[in-house]
């Protein structure tokens, strides 16, 4: 007996400029669905611009003010709600991911760290500078050996990450194990969308260019007059739009994106059961083929 369609969800991953939203969209138009996002910058807004927010009616778009801290938690607990309610609906909901966390924790039944107290994260990063790498990291290793073993010392994020959590009285191991699991919390077809390196470089450039027409320093520049939360404060390309030359922004836009999908397709690589995709074709093109794999998905026995 095959799942209802609105049994099956549909997650899209890819690198930044791979085409997802509109990938997503045209799935959209071709069968009752709701796109999700699992991006933690477009959960802000004010910056629609610099985070490339969908035009279309997204779900976790625009959900927060640059005041107010994201956390992989809260998130988790709105898409699993928001997936819910299209499921009722009897509509696919359709989860488009570029921020690999947020990606797995709106399909999985992970629990994710907690996020750190006030001062805290800045407690650490100090012993961590005040000790130097080895000596941050054997003291890890006395508290949480399992976690130091899969951390360089030289990995300043992810030893202070560690301690911290350890201080919590929890650890980074159990949630990167559960992490990279196989586990969905719903039958789930996962796909990646892979552009060819050329093509990607071209895609990026374009929408940088894009981004300036549109007015992403006067965006920027705004949003840096407002209080802005921890995780508002290090979204990509927020500082270079608000602070460089404007002849100067597009390309730093650029280079912040290429860095940054170098880092997605790693994602695409470690994400248990991925379907990768050809994205080198019109989003309708690619949107078909995704709607032949849920139909084969909702075939297969259970």
């Amino acid at each position: 007996m095959g799942s209802s369609p609105a049994d099956v969800v549909l997650a899209i991953f890819g690198p930044t400029a791979s085409g997802k939203t509109a990938v997503a969209q045209a799935v959209a138009a071709r069968i009752p669905a709701g796109v999700v996002s699992a991006d933690s910058a477009a959960l802000y807004r004010g910056l629609e611009v610099l985070t490339a927010a969908p035009a279309s009616p997204t779900r976790l778009v625009g959900v927060l003010e640059l005041g107010e801290e994201a956390s992989v938690v809260d998130y988790q607990r709105l898409a699993h709600a928001v997936i819910d309610e299209l499921r009722v609906d009897g509509r696919t909901p359709i989860v488009v991911g570029g921020t690999g966390l947020y990606f797995r924790a709106a399909l999985s039944t992970m629990t994710p760290p907690p996020a750190p107290l006030p001062g805290e994260r800045e407690r650490w990063q100090r012993l961590y500078d005040r000790l130097g790498a080895e000596q941050a990291h054997d003291a890890l290793s006395r508290r949480d050996p399992d976690a130091a073993a899969r951390i360089h010392p030289n990995d300043r994020r992810r030893v202070v990450r560690a301690l911290e959590l350890v201080a919590a009285g929890s650890s980074l191991l159990p949630a990167r194990d559960r992490l990279w699991s196989d586990e969905t919390r719903l039958p789930t077809v996962i796909v990646g969308l892979v552009v060819p390196p050329d093509e990607l470089e071209r895609r990026i450039h374009e929408r940088a260019a894009r981004m300036v027409a549109a007015g992403v320093q006067a965006e920027a520049r705004s949003a840096l007059t407002q209080p802005l939360a921890a995780t508002a404060a290090k979204i990509m390309g927020l500082r270079e739009a608000a602070e460089l030359p404007d002849d100067e922004v597009a390309a730093a836009l650029a280079t912040a994106s290429r860095r940054l999908a170098r880092y997605q397709r790693k994602w695409l690589r470690r994400i248990p059961g991925l379907v990768p995709v050809d994205a080198d074709r019109p989003p309708g093109a690619v949107a078909d083929d995704l709607i032949s794999l849920l139909a084969a998905t909702r075939a297969e026995p259970r």
